[in-house]
């Protein structure tokens, strides 16, 4: 057959030949080891917490290697785009202080040299490649029904589909170039097909980033590369894109790697050197019976990434136990250097984590603590207004009219060597802190200690002075030697049935009557904020 000739008759009109496409796209000016990544998500959701954790090995591998990392939109699956979601995966990439060096905004801006940056409107270079493939007798087209483009590969492999000639090799391929015509003259439509060299009897090797060295046997399937509308599967679009675009490094999950020897086999037929490729685990969590399972998009909201947000997470936090998940080294690093900048951490990208990481939101939860409780005051209340703006506009007004006092309470037990740690999201604080903004309404009061409560707090008016800390506590110490408490803890621990209590529980019944609870920050600086009055009269009411 004349491939030449067949490639003409396929692709009568293309824009492009290869030769144009090729020198509109140079190789990238780089330094040695830098590296270009790329996160190129499908607009057909809304920015998952596992997409999320790949854009961070893509932005810290590129940023600490002085290369580009850039964002790819894969939109050639208009059956399942959902509007705006491509919008939404730029604001949270931006929200969260990952700005790509080259992206496009749809209809609007382009940045950088290397764009169109959305695949549906790429296609006239991908049937450039096509037609390069057909005439060089490496794809053919094929005229079966079933040619919308469907992952065909992804779902064998997943299966483990007993590949064998005879299942993977498309009828199509044998067409004579008359039979061809007479299809087209006819109207049908056609896909173009790899022309697989694969016979399923040898194994393809390759050192993946995250997984070390791996085997997989051979692509022998005629997979699609451009669907039945002339529309690249993802397959073929990737392997055009991150050549043209200087790709070195792709990350993507490791639902992937059956896939490595197709799209192997196509870079190798359109003559590319392939970029190396990261296999991430999937994230993992556990479910209501304690059992591990998969994040699901469709099961668990809270993995949205707007989710972290709404509920007023710390951005740092996220990003920091993310980073936690990815390279079991940032923990230790994290503890021995607490106030630096994460862009201090060594990340390499050679020591990314090949095991199956379990998101815990306890863990989230510490991490997120740690983090605010390094905040000053001031800090505490712009992130506290800002994320109320967004999500709690109640609040505002009186945030902002009150910015003194809410400030205050912010600094309760902070800014100290060991500051408490009670928040670990901003949703948190009108809860947390509800005692200062109003009279409790529940007491953890123990019905056993009623009667020492009661004779505590009556006698608690004739001794309160707020002059100073250390006033406050001696008189404290003076009415519980008084009212038969012990002053000194290590007689009380030798002969605990001689005194009614310490005077630590003391301080715990003028605590509850103040807060409703047994523990809370500072006593003093709670009651020094509240005020003299309010806190005689609180007492006085829960009496």
């Amino acid at each position: 057959m004349n491939y030449v000739e067949l490639a003409d008759l396929l692709f009568p009109n293309n824009q492009f030949t290869v030769e144009d496409i090729e020198r509109k796209y140079p190789k990238r000016n780089l330094k040695e080891g830098a590296q270009v990544t790329r996160f190129a998500p499908s607009p057909t959701g809304y920015m998952h917490l596992g997409g999320f954790f790949q854009v961070l090995i893509d932005y810290n591998l590129a940023k600490r290697s002085g290369g580009v990392f850039y964002l790819r939109i894969e939109d050639t699956d208009s059956k399942r785009e959902v509007s705006g979601a491509a919008t939404i995966v730029m604001n949270i990439l931006s929200e969260y202080g990952i700005v790509p060096d080259e992206y496009q905004l749809k209809g609007g801006v382009t940045v950088g040299d290397y764009g169109p940056y959305y695949q549906s409107e790429r296609v006239e270079i991908y049937k450039a490649y096509a037609k390069k493939l057909v005439s060089e007798g490496k794809a053919f087209p094929c005229f079966c029904r079933k040619t919308e483009g469907l992952d065909d590969v992804k779902e064998k492999r997943e299966k483990k589909f007993a590949v064998g000639i005879n299942e993977d090799k498309d009828p199509c391929r044998n067409l004579t170039i008359e039979q061809i015509k007479e299809y087209l003259a006819a109207g049908k439509k056609f896909a173009i097909r790899l022309k697989s060299n694969g016979d399923g009897s040898k194994k393809v090797k390759f050192r993946d980033g995250a997984k070390g060295d791996v085997e997989i046997i051979e692509n022998c399937m005629d997979a699609i590369l451009l669907k039945n509308d002339l529309v690249p599967t993802y397959h073929f679009a990737h392997a055009v894109d991150d050549t043209l675009m200087g790709t070195t490094a792709v990350i993507r999950g490791e639902e992937w790697l059956p896939s490595y020897p197709l799209h192997k086999e196509i870079f190798d037929a359109l003559g590319f050197k392939q970029p190396r490729y990261i296999h991430t685990p999937l994230i993992y969590k556990l479910n209501e019976v304690g059992n591990k399972r998969k994040i699901s998009k469709r099961k668990d909201p809270e993995f949205y990434m707007g989710f972290f947000g709404k509920e007023g997470y710390p951005r740092q936090a996220v990003i920091e136990y993310l980073l936690n998940l990815i390279n079991s080294r940032f923990e230790n690093w994290r503890k021995a250097n607490p106030t630096a900048d994460l862009s201090e951490f060594p990340f390499d990208g050679f020591n990314i984590t090949a095991i199956t990481p379990l998101f815990d939101f306890v863990k989230l939860n510490d991490v997120s603590k740690e983090i605010i409780s390094r905040y000053t005051a001031e800090q505490c209340y712009n992130a506290l207004l800002s994320w109320a703006r967004e999500n709690a506009t109640n609040d505002v007004d009186y945030l902002v009219k009150d910015k003194e006092y809410v400030t205050k309470v912010l600094n309760i037990d902070r800014e100290k060597p060991k500051p408490r740690k009670d928040i670990y999201k901003w949703s948190m604080f009108f809860e947390t802190f509800d005692y200062m903004f109003g009279v409790p309404s529940t007491f953890e009061l123990e019905e056993e200690n009623k009667k020492n409560f009661e004779e505590v707090l009556k006698n608690y008016k004739k001794y309160i002075d707020l002059s100073s800390k250390d006033v406050w506590f001696e008189k404290i110490k003076q009415m519980s030697a008084e009212l038969g408490y012990a002053v000194d803890n290590k007689e009380y621990k030798a002969n605990p049935d001689k005194f009614k209590g310490n005077v630590a529980k003391v301080c715990e019944y003028i605590r509850v009557a103040i807060t409703g609870r047994k523990n809370s920050p500072d006593l003093y600086e709670i009651m020094t904020l509240l005020g003299e009055k309010q806190v005689l009269d609180r007492i006085s009411e829960f009496v």
